[in-house]
């Protein structure tokens, strides 16, 4: 008993508001709806990303990929974008702690920065490995 006290005593402390649940999960659509707001406003690479993802889309119903390489593309854009966002906290957060040129700080805001990247080149080299044959075949 005492343990589920515990959990009561934990969930007052975060929601202070344990009234209505539709109302606590509209309010944290909205805050979803709100940081999504913000990185496409002050991110240039959300943009980037965003505008990639309509060419794939466009280039994906011009070539009538199949539905496996829908899903791949439609995966890959949710993780680059998800990412970009965590990467854009994690900037934030290091911000948030320190001004000052830190090892450590520069290491968090690298380390996050680089795993977009990674996803970056691994969106690229499967985005050719779908569309190359694709455009290859209008010439042959």
């Amino acid at each position: 008993m005492a343990l589920k006290d515990s959990y009561k005593k934990i969930k007052i402390v975060r929601n202070k508001d344990t009234g209505n649940a539709y109302e606590r999960y509209k309010k944290s659509f909205f805050h979803a709806i709100d940081g999504f707001v913000y990185s496409f406003l002050f991110e240039h690479n959300v943009i980037i990303i965003l505008i990639g993802a309509l060419i794939t889309t466009v280039m994906g119903f011009i070539f009538c990929i199949s539905i496996p390489e829908w899903l791949f593309c439609i995966i890959i854009i949710g993780l680059i974008l998800a990412t970009e966002l965590i990467n854009t906290s994690i900037e934030a957060l290091v911000d948030l702690v320190t001004k000052e040129m830190h090892p450590l700080a520069k290491i968090a805001k690298d380390t996050a920065s680089t795993a977009v990247l990674i996803l970056c080149v691994s969106a690229l080299i499967g985005g050719l490995v779908i569309f190359v044959p694709k455009i290859i075949g209008l010439f042959i």
